[in-house]
């Protein structure tokens, strides 16, 4: 056939792509400053690395050769003495990502349509647009805050989901108890991403048992340091939970991940120690931009913060970090034209980023 794309689905013939973190090689030759030298503080991962048993874990392994367990039974297990939920509530998956991924196919249709609060993570947007569905999005107010009301308001009788993150990723602030009643009392599947939730350590688990409607996201990439292997779960109604585990793919949960996911749970003493320093080194790298003039930074919950540049140079001074081989998160939405995300590392990273930050805002 001369044109192949006639066979592709109608809708994705021309996709738009999920913007994902490049590697650390590709940042390299990007910005001409050795992989030693880089400072990737743009993808929120940590800095601190994995539980040292995971390294152990999986060179120990002998069992590779085997599948995985499609019922996902020891991980449920050690996921519901981890979060305090029933096994039966519990789906793993590869990365939050894939969860997304399930909740679209499980609700969401051709015609439907998902109500996202912005600006948010990207990948509820790009599932939904996978399957053919419109996406309604609803400005937060000028501090990021969640605007119910106007939530309320966008809804319509083909509205099947709403996807709120808490805290909202890239600007770091969180959602009320209330909040999050008044969009479940809506009646329609409400997703509360709890990506960052070891970093501030409120939840809405507590609300399951009156809510079927609700779904709690949870990731083993940020705080426990497994972004590299992909490990998520889902919290949800045990109906929701049986029908999510029938239409996933059998094996979607490989061995490396269950079994690095199983090392940091009995580690998880030490995992937890680490958010103390990341929190303060938080705090300490707000200190010093609010030192810097024309720079605003937003108070965050998470381990990452945004942060308000002066007006019209946004593009610039990101363009001029990354020559230094800083690395942050540049959005060009209006809404955020002029900020930057920049994730919370360890002192010597917040040393270097604020250092070349500074350098770019008064170069002129």
């Amino acid at each position: 056939m001369k044109d192949i794309k006639k066979l592709v689905l109608p809708h994705l013939r021309e996709p738009k792509g999920y913007s994902g973190v490049k590697s650390l090689e590709a940042l390299a030759a990007e910005s001409g400053v050795p992989p030693e030298k880089i400072v990737r503080l743009n993808g929120n991962e940590n800095s601190y690395g994995p539980s040292p048993k995971v390294a152990q874990v999986l060179g120990s392994y002998d069992q590779y050769n085997r599948y995985p367990d499609p019922d996902q039974n020891r991980l449920k297990k050690v996921l519901s003495e981890y979060t305090g939920a029933d096994p039966d509530r519990i789906v793993a998956g590869n990365g939050s990502d894939e969860l997304i991924d399930l909740i679209i196919r499980l609700f969401v249709s051709a015609g439907d349509n998902i109500i996202e609060p912005t600006p948010t993570f990207g990948m509820y947007r790009f599932s939904a647009r996978l399957a053919d569905a419109k996406v309604v999005s609803v400005s937060r107010d000028s501090n990021f805050e969640l605007d119910v009301e106007s939530i309320e308001l966008a809804m319509d009788a083909n509205t099947k989901v709403i996807f709120l993150a808490s805290p909202n990723n890239p600007t770091g602030n969180l959602a009320t108890d209330d909040q999050i009643r008044r969009l479940l009392d809506l009646g329609v599947v409400l997703v509360v991403d709890e990506a960052y939730h070891e970093y501030c350590g409120q939840t809405a688990m507590g609300l399951l048992d009156d809510y079927s409607n609700l779904i709690v996201l949870r990731t083993f990439s940020k705080w426990a340091g497994l972004a590299g292997l992909r490990v998520g779960l889902g919290v949800m109604d045990p109906v929701i939970a049986r029908l999510m585990m029938t239409i996933k793919p059998p094996y979607n949960m490989n061995v490396a991940a269950e079994e690095a996911l199983i090392a940091s749970l009995s580690d998880k003493d030490l995992l937890l120690d680490r958010i103390k320093p990341i929190v303060e080194e938080r705090e300490r790298m707000s200190n010093l931009l609010n030192h810097i003039p024309g720079l605003s930074p937003l108070s965050s919950q998470a381990n990452f913060m945004m942060v308000r540049l002066p007006k019209g140079r946004g593009l610039e001074i990101f363009n001029k970090l990354a020559t230094r081989g800083v690395f942050v998160r540049y959005y060009d939405s209006e809404e955020m034209k002029d900020c930057l995300r920049v994730s919370v590392g360890q002192r010597w990273e917040t040393d270097l980023f604020v250092s070349a930050l500074r350098d770019a805002v008064e170069s002129q």
